[in-house]
């Protein structure tokens, strides 16, 4: 995929989230690349996952289900006529241990949408007692779309901001 989309005639940059963090590398890596790390953030606030597969490794499957778990959020998703619950699934397309990764998501939930695949790269660089963590959020096809994944990504980084003190 490349940094950008067309939906409607509108071109899409990347999105780059950076955030440096008090915590070794190995801890950054292990949210991405295990089971307990994934589920114990993974999701906006009011959401939940409860992974299925995780295969850390080039070429290697994530499969999950993404859970609104809060009442309002259940709610939300009801207003929407939307299951308070839907799979998810990914593929990790590059996988460089602690240094950088591409997880390509096939976004299949949409009414309406053909499924697509998105692209979230993330690279992370350490430097003493703290680490850089940039990821890069590829477009959707749709720009209502990419701005709410935006919100949700950011949503779910305050649970890593407050567990690990966000420094930048």
């Amino acid at each position: 995929m490349s940094d950008s989309n067309t939906s409607a005639g509108a071109v899409q940059a990347a999105v780059v989230i950076e955030r440096t963090y008090r915590a070794a590398v190995e801890e950054l890596w292990a949210l991405w690349a295990t089971k307990d790390g994934f589920e114990s953030w993974w999701g906006p606030e009011g959401f939940r996952v409860e992974v299925h597969r995780l295969e850390p490794r080039e070429g290697g499957a994530l499969e999950y289900d993404m859970i609104a778990d809060a009442p309002e959020m259940v709610a939300a998703m009801r207003q929407m006529g939307r299951p308070a619950s839907h799979p998810a699934r990914a593929v990790y397309a590059e996988f460089q241990p602690h240094t950088r990764l591409r997880l390509v998501h096939v976004i299949d939930f949409i009414p309406g949408q053909a499924a697509y695949e998105n692209t979230i790269e993330v690279d992370f660089a350490a430097a003493g007692d703290q680490v850089r963590m940039v990821v890069t959020a590829h477009p959707h096809l749709d720009p209502e779309m990419t701005k709410m994944s935006v919100e949700g990504f950011t949503s779910q980084l305050g649970k890593l901001d407050r567990r690990f003190g966000w420094t930048a």
